[in-house]
């Protein structure tokens, strides 16, 4: 029988995939604007790297995880100038965008709350800290590239986090194996973000309106 991975290595290759498919995701966007090398490589990075620098200085993780491990920021720096090349040939890169950055958030939604875990944080702060490492990338990229904050798509996106982070945690709490709850983390935010793709699925949102009704 195949052995379970155990903590380290389901944290670690999550990382290392999250990071690619959001280094990835980042340099499409950077296309979108038809930026140079260097814009890809900068988006790239940024993106992938984004959300776990700002999850680590909160939880006082210092050095941040890519200045240990320097592969990380050449992981970035190579794919999004591979990706720099290859964007000619991708036929929907708006396409290819949207669910780059859903697999992203899946991932990392998880791995954010795998290492606030092993920090012994409480759950609440665990879930906080999924949300920040799935989604501070996105906002850096947007804010760079000047677009609409990712956050504020009518889809649900921090909701997905919010709940593969939760079910990640709902799963080791009530002591399945580590593989097992992470994949189900993974697998409920990726199920719920790609349904909002699909189907438009939001919540209500707060609209002018309902400021001006209630004050009558």
């Amino acid at each position: 029988m195949f052995e379970l991975l155990n903590l380290s290595s389901v944290v670690n290759w999550l990382g290392l995939f999250g990071i690619a498919v959001f280094a990835i995701s980042g340099a499409l966007d950077a296309a979108r604007k038809n930026m140079d090398i260097l814009g890809f490589m900068l988006i790239g990075t940024l993106t992938g790297l984004g959300g776990g620098t700002v999850r680590d200085l909160l939880l006082g993780k210092l050095p941040v995880y890519w200045v240990e491990e320097p592969a990380y920021v050449g992981m970035c720096l190579l794919l999004s100038a591979i990706t720099y090349f290859i964007v000619p040939i991708i036929a929907s890169r708006a396409k290819a965008l949207i669910w780059m950055d859903a697999l992203g958030l899946s991932l990392f939604c998880v791995l954010g709350a795998q290492i606030a875990v092993t920090q012994g944080v409480s759950p609440l702060i665990c879930v906080c800290m999924g949300v920040i490492t799935a989604s501070f990338g996105g906002i850096m990229r947007d804010v760079l590239c000047g677009y609409d904050l990712v956050l504020g798509s009518r889809e649900l996106y921090v909701t997905a986090a919010v709940s593969g982070a939760a079910v990640y945690l709902a799963l080791h709490w009530l002591g399945i194996h580590e593989d097992i709850a992470a994949i189900g983390g993974f697998l409920a935010a990726l199920t719920l973000r790609s349904a909002a793709i699909i189907w438009g699925l939001s919540l209500p949102s707060y609209t002018p309106s309902q400021n001006n009704n209630q004050g009558r």
